[in-house]
């Protein structure tokens, strides 16, 4: 099975700042962008715009926010931000990288989102963003979505010590709704970490790994998402909180676990979301992501399926079994189980949203690289920019052509993706293919080559589908 792309070559055609993706082989095949913006699908997907406006109406759905839609920061040219994004991603690519390598459930570090103790969003934690209304009556805060994560956890007042956030503290006193956990209560057992508090409640405490924490009191609170009020959900009060997810107010897990949001609502939501990831950058509906629950209306039908690859020392992340790349239609000559997730907990691929750039092993980066240099041909190169060491100066063409890049996964999927999911422009026409090489034996699959793609997870039956259509 193939999805989006089925040619060996695409072309991109520069006309006026204009983009489209058309395919060199028959039958033709065309992959629309927006033509004022790279990272823009065009009203072609309305399709897919109109189903998400179906789901809507039966299932909890969620404006998924990336970053540069909220945070306000400016940047003195794209190459600025571009330079900004890479520094965020390399933090986050470390902590990953430290956190799989370990069996602790919780070895967070302050820079798992690219964050820094400052007030606001300007240098604020997290790629994406969820508004969430917690409490009767709702009180509307910014909570970081973490894919890798299945605690739910909000600063509370009183506040005996909480870092800066942009919406006023959750006052559980204001709550009709906050109920404290027992700690002799089945759900205080399910998180390490928890004892036994005043008048019985249960306590927890998540501490991270540079001493940074949140503590406080689990308590079952309803959270409004997205309109639909669902109650009963376990979360953290936390009281006191330090280093961590500067701007937002806390964390929304969505890991594989009995905690996260989607463990919590267990039937409600067949175990089943479906998300799409926000167009980044200047100029682009980088508000027009979503978050959907439930099992229905989130499974889309003609997906491709691939099978989810459990991690016993990390068991919150989702892995897949990805078996090879490929490069204009060719797949690449790697060695054997490149990709393959050990027993003792390393290796592997694991899907990530708070990664943009996908990370391969060396051997497979290089190979990625090479070819996809090869293809190009003589096309002007550029200097890299960090990280992005793939660059070409496009400036001057009126059309160029480039090679589509492909996954091959487990039982014989493969995901071919367009161009906007490839490369990343730096400025000034120059563009940078969005790879890079892992400092570890961890694969990534960043959040650029998710971007506007319909991806559910199916954590009951152990499946991630990307949907046929783009988002």
């Amino acid at each position: 099975m193939e999805f989006i792309a089925n040619a060996q070559l695409i072309f991109l055609l520069f006309v006026s700042a204009s983009l489209r993706i058309v395919s060199d082989s028959s039958p033709i095949r065309f992959h629309y962008i927006n033509p004022h913006n790279f990272t823009m699908p065009a009203s072609s997907s309305s399709s897919a715009s109109a189903s998400a406006a179906h789901r809507s109406r039966s299932n909890p759905s969620i404006s998924l926010l990336h970053r540069d839609a909220i945070s306000g920061t400016t940047y003195p040219s794209r190459r600025h931000a571009v330079l900004d994004l890479v520094a965020r991603d390399n933090a986050r690519a470390e902590y990953l990288a430290k956190r799989l390598s370990s069996t602790s459930s919780y070895s967070y570090l302050p820079e798992d989102l690219g964050s820094e103790v400052v007030s606001g969003l300007d240098e604020g934690s997290g790629e994406y963003f969820v508004r969430v209304g917690v409490g009767s009556p709702p009180t509307d805060q910014y909570l970081v979505v973490d894919s890798g994560s299945d605690v739910i956890w909000v600063q509370c007042r009183p506040c005996e010590q909480c870092y800066a956030q942009t919406d006023p503290f959750f006052d559980p006193a204001t709550s009709s709704s906050f109920s404290g956990v027992s700690c002799s209560s089945a759900i205080c057992r399910m998180l390490s970490g928890t004892g036994c508090g005043d008048a019985g409640k249960c306590d927890y405490a998540v501490t991270y790994g540079d001493g940074s924490y949140t503590k406080g009191v689990l308590a079952l609170e309803t959270l409004t998402l997205g309109g639909t009020a669902v109650q009963g959900v376990a979360i953290g009060c936390g009281h006191r909180n330090s280093g961590l997810f500067v701007g937002a107010a806390g964390l929304l897990g969505l890991g594989w676990g009995p905690m996260s949001l989607v463990g919590q609502l267990g039937g409600a939501a067949g175990g089943v979301f479906s998300y799409c990831l926000a167009s980044r950058g200047p100029g682009s509906n980088a508000g027009a992501g979503s978050l959907v629950l439930g099992r229905t209306e989130a499974v889309p039908v003609g997906a491709v399926w691939v099978p989810l690859v459990r991690n016993n020392q990390a068991s919150s992340f989702y892995y897949v079994g990805l078996t090879g790349i490929g490069v204009g239609g060719e797949r690449l000559p790697l060695q054997d189980g490149l990709f393959q997730l050990t027993e003792d907990g390393t290796g592997g691929v694991v899907m990530d949203t708070g990664t943009a750039v996908t990370r391969l092993p060396q051997e497979a980066y290089d190979a990625l690289r090479d070819a996809f240099a090869g293809a190009m041909g003589t096309l002007p190169r550029a200097p890299g920019v960090s990280l992005l060491d793939t660059c070409y100066d496009l400036s001057g063409y009126a059309s160029v052509r480039v090679p589509t890049v492909s996954f091959y996964f487990d039982q014989g999927a493969v995901l071919t993706l367009p161009a906007r999911n490839l490369l990343v422009e730096v400025g000034g026409g120059v563009y940078c293919l969005a790879f890079a090489p892992s400092s570890s034996g961890i694969s990534i699959l960043g959040n650029i080559q998710q971007e506007g793609i319909q991806i559910t997870v199916d954590s009951a039956n152990g499946y991630v589908g990307f949907g046929p259509n783009t988002c």
